[in-house]
């Protein structure tokens, strides 16, 4: 009775176009105050310990903050420079290194729609410049964008641990080799496709361009070492190296590139100034413009959208998590895997039911949403018939990677939309393709867990040496 009445609730909600988060709150809140033998005040110390218990969940906001700082600067421009340097001239190169730089802008950021907005507002119009369907460039864009929540580090895998208390630090090791996995794959069909239909590529750009273009791009990538290279290497937590991905991206935003703050656009080098002379001019000028950084414009609109998505996200945690704690005060979740036990699933058909029920999910429902709710169903069960939970949660990121190229709340296909211009139903037509692809590799990953849990298990033993 109380199973029914959660989720009637829950879904009633949602039919009638309440946020997700008020649906999560109020179904929680009804469940407990009509049908359930719990205490009304455990609402409140829930809310709390949903904040205060979850300390990986400090990450997201820094993360996120990380993610406007350099999508907001020209990281991405740098970046996509650096792609095109090194696959441009291979055949359907241009689209390689879209995709290329959606893998190194997705380490970077953590945000699929981000990755999407950053990079394809570049090369979504370069690639259509030199002959390729607009289409086609915005199919490539939509899907490798997709890899921003795969490749470490992943706001939606900081979510997973913080509903399943498993290592924020071993997602984002299990999630390497998926990441490029995927990237290779769509490289792969980019070039199948672009012989077939004969597209252009580059000019090989040389030795020389490649070396200056990953110098420009450097400042971006650096975060890459400093966050991943922090946590591997046991020298910071995922919430402590997330806090200084924020620090350092405001850096170089504001003071490396110069594409935002007081010091916009201002020369490193004027003509004819020695080494020693710039070098004090600039400290100079950036030790003055630090304070001045309060009161700019740019930054100021980046912290406020930065903080606008952060409270959002925060806000459907917290409400997850209080819907989560209802499910364990009525062992919902033992009874389901009881059933599940009883039926004699095995370990590969219990994962089809996941990946058809996730799937389902992505239609209607937004990825950190998903995995608060689904996680602690899913979580006991997969341990029950031996399902690594290191395993599960990468194809839960998979399946919510899906799930942002699906109407009709696929994420990516309004980013896709916007930079466009186009229609959604045009968007939704560019991805389709490619979503079969995204499938392929679903079943792929799902069925070959090495894929997932080599690079865990490897630094595993590494360290045990």
């Amino acid at each position: 009775m109380t199973t029914a009445a959660l989720f009637i609730i829950l879904f009633a909600c949602m039919l009638i176009g309440m946020p997700i988060a008020l649906a999560l709150g109020l179904s929680s809140i009804t469940t407990i105050l009509f049908f359930s033998n719990d205490s009304l005040a455990s609402i409140s110390l829930k809310l709390l310990e949903a904040m205060s218990k979850h300390y990986t969940l400090l990450a997201i906001p820094f993360f996120i903050l990380s993610s406007a700082f350099l999508s907001t600067g020209g990281v991405a421009k740098r970046i996509i420079r650096f792609a095109t340097s090194l696959v441009g001239h291979i055949k359907g190169g241009v689209a390689m290194a879209s995709v290329v730089a959606c893998m190194i802008f997705a380490a970077v950021s953590g945000s699929s729609p981000a990755t999407v907005a950053a990079i394809g507002s570049i090369c979504i119009g370069g690639m259509i410049k030199i002959g390729y369907p607009q289409s086609f460039g915005a199919g490539v864009i939509g899907t490798a964008g997709t890899l921003g929540i795969l490749i470490p580090p992943s706001i939606v895998m900081l979510v997973y641990s913080a509903a399943t208390e498993v290592s924020a630090a071993r997602m984002f090791m299990a999630g390497f080799l998926p990441g490029l996995f995927v990237g290779l794959v769509l490289m792969i069909v980019i070039y199948v496709y672009a012989h077939i239909r004969k597209l252009p590529s580059l000019p090989f750009a040389g030795f020389k361009e490649i070396f200056l273009s990953g110098w420009s791009a450097l400042g971006g990538l650096m975060l890459i070492i400093i966050v991943l290279g922090s946590i591997y290497g046991g020298i910071a937590s995922p919430t402590e190296a997330a806090a200084v991905s924020a620090v350092y991206a405001f850096g170089v935003a504001c003071f490396g590139y110069r594409d935002m703050g007081p010091m916009k656009k201002q020369p490193w080098f004027k003509p004819g100034e020695s080494y020693p002379t710039a070098l004090i001019r600039n400290t100079w000028q950036m030790t003055t413009a630090l304070p001045r950084c309060v009161f700019d414009k740019d930054v100021n609109k980046v912290l406020m959208d930065a903080s606008r998505v952060s409270i959002m996200l925060l806000f459907i945690i917290a409400n997850a998590m209080l819907f989560a704690h209802v499910l364990t005060t009525e062992r919902i979740p033992h009874h389901i895997a009881s059933i599940i036990v009883e039926l004699g699933l095995s370990p590969w058909m219990f994962l089809v039911v996941v990946n058809l029920l996730l799937l389902a999910a992505g239609n209607f429902m937004e990825p950190s949403a998903i995995l608060l709710i689904m996680a602690p169903i899913l979580f006991p069960i997969a341990l029950q018939l031996g399902i690594d939970p290191i395993h599960l949660g990468i194809v839960m990121v998979v399946n919510m990677e899906i799930g942002m190229l699906t109407p009709p709340v696929g994420l990516n296909l309004f980013v896709l939309s916007g930079i466009t211009g186009n229609s959604m139903g045009w968007a939704i037509r560019a991805a389709l393709p490619w979503l079969l692809i995204m499938l392929l590799c679903l079943i792929v990953i799902t069925y070959v867990p090495q894929i997932s849990l080599f690079l865990p298990e490897y630094i595993d033993k590494l360290k045990g040496f």
